[in-house]
């Protein structure tokens, strides 16, 4: 059962800078606490769900995201023009740009989410780790900062131990990343990822850490007031994921045994309360095959695999986000010592084709979704609606709750058979491959798992 939230309507209008279903998500928390909603949309997304049912919509752009979902000028135009209390940025797009928060705070909009400095430290990475050893949270051995030099990257490496891993400082999703197995390798592999990140983030900057082989990737939920309240809200296994993209998360995880999660949490407590963090956010971790867990990033956001969170403890996290950003207190939010019952599963329901993993845009020409006890989907998706080709392939959230993991296993492979998807790819066949795995039943799974379900490569000309 949700727990409530004591009061309603702390901000009069909030406008959604996000598009989807994180959009209609964040949309129907405002609409439970009685705020009016602005749906900010691209020329792409006129004929979107959150514009239909939001109080107001304006076009901000052309479909491309540069011109439109990034572009601050608009979005706090179109703020401004609609009169709003606060913005709520979802996840990805502007939801981690500390420029952004701070062009709120100076423009009189809250900014539902950390504040400006907090996400500027919590996103360069070696500055987060620096904070989380501080605090006492384990972390991988690796650089005590950016790598400047081939010859400094050569000596890092050499003191922590092949294999190692180049990371980028300001981003993620597997970009500017390389797994460097021996010296040899190393000075090439160091330039790949200083280009390709300064491509993707705009920032060249990279550290290197020790390569955990066959680990599992967990994550942690945080919810911090303005009070110095922080609460940790269990964790979520992330481990099934192909590219550094996660496919699959449940809650909780099937291998983190009590101490630990104990341990841990109560370490987080002291480390974000210690940076000053507030609102939501989720530390993550790969865990090593002795159990051990190890610190690798926040993500100063709601994100993605929220739910199996929210259905696990009963909490709703974006009215929670929205509460918290009001000024009110976790104990009047959460109403009392927050203890997870039964275990939740995510599906990510990709508008992709589940044998190559291309994209698959184009019309929706018959849809049905699944229902009944435990099961609930996040979704902007319906019958006849076009999937544009210009943004991530996230077309719903299949999300399922049971008593255990076996039946939350059980309800999840018949809410994947009652989805029914016409007219375009999905990624439903491949969630329903996964949760027939026996190991992934038996929960003995890493971040490779996933490579058993890929095609082979097709040998080369000369049979490579």
């Amino acid at each position: 059962m949700e727990r409530p939230c004591l009061r309603s309507a702390p901000f009069k209008k909030i406008l959604i800078a996000n598009r989807g279903e994180i959009a209609l998500r964040i949309l129907c928390a405002c609409k439970d606490l009685g705020i009016a909603t602005v749906a900010v949309y691209s020329e792409a997304d006129r004929y979107g769900l959150p514009v239909r049912f939001a109080d107001e919509a304006i076009c901000i752009g052309p479909a491309k995201s540069a011109r439109s979902y990034l572009d601050i000028p608009s979005i706090i135009s179109a703020a401004e023009i609609t009169n709003v209390d606060a913005i709520h940025p979802g996840y990805g797009f502007l939801s981690e740009n500390a420029r952004f928060a701070e062009v709120c705070e100076t423009s009189g909009i809250k900014f539902i989410g950390p504040k400006p400095d907090v996400i500027q430290q919590m996103g360069v990475k070696e500055h987060a780790r620096a904070m989380m050893r501080d605090a006492g949270v384990p972390i991988l051995p690796g650089s005590e900062g950016v790598i400047k030099t081939e010859q400094e990257g050569l000596e890092t490496a050499e003191a922590i131990g092949y294999p190692v891993i180049v990371k980028a400082s300001a981003g993620g999703g597997g970009r500017g990343m390389r797994v460097v197995n021996g010296a040899a390798e190393l000075p090439a592999l160091l330039v790949q990822a200083q280009q390709e990140a300064g491509a993707a983030f705009g920032c060249p900057d990279v550290y290197i850490e020790k390569f955990v082989r066959g680990p599992r990737h967990i994550e942690f939920q945080v919810l911090a007031d303005q009070h110095g309240n922080v609460a940790i809200l269990g964790e979520r296994e992330c481990s099934i994921q192909r590219r550094h993209q996660k496919l699959l998360e449940e809650s909780p995880s099937p291998a983190l045994q009590p101490d630990v999660r104990c341990r841990v949490s109560e370490k987080l407590r002291d480390a974000m309360r210690a940076v000053g963090y507030t609102n939501a956010g989720t530390v993550e971790f790969l865990m090593d095959e002795t159990g051990n867990l190890y610190f690798i990033e926040v993500n100063a956001r709601i994100q993605v695999e929220h739910p199996v969170t929210e259905m696990t403890t009963g909490v709703d996290l974006v009215k929670s986000q929205i509460l918290v950003a009001a000024g009110e207190t976790l104990p009047d939010i959460l109403g009392g010592p927050i203890k997870p019952q039964g275990h939740a599963i995510e599906c990510r329901i990709n508008a992709e084709n589940p044998e190559t993993f291309a994209p698959s845009p184009g019309r929706i020409t018959g849809l049905n979704l699944p229902g009944g006890i435990g099961v609930r989907v996040d979704t902007a998706a319906y019958s006849d609606c076009v999937i544009p080709p210009y943004y991530d392939s996230l077309l719903a959230k299949l999300i399922v709750h049971g008593r255990d993991r076996a039946e939350a296993i059980e309800r999840m492979k018949r809410a994947l058979d009652m989805f029914i998807v016409e007219g375009i790819y999905t990624s439903i066949p491949l969630h329903k491959r996964i949760l027939a795995d026996a190991d992934f039943a038996a929960g003995k799974f890493d971040t490779n798992f996933i490579q058993r379900f890929l095609p082979r490569e097709k040998p080369g000309r000369n049979g490579g």
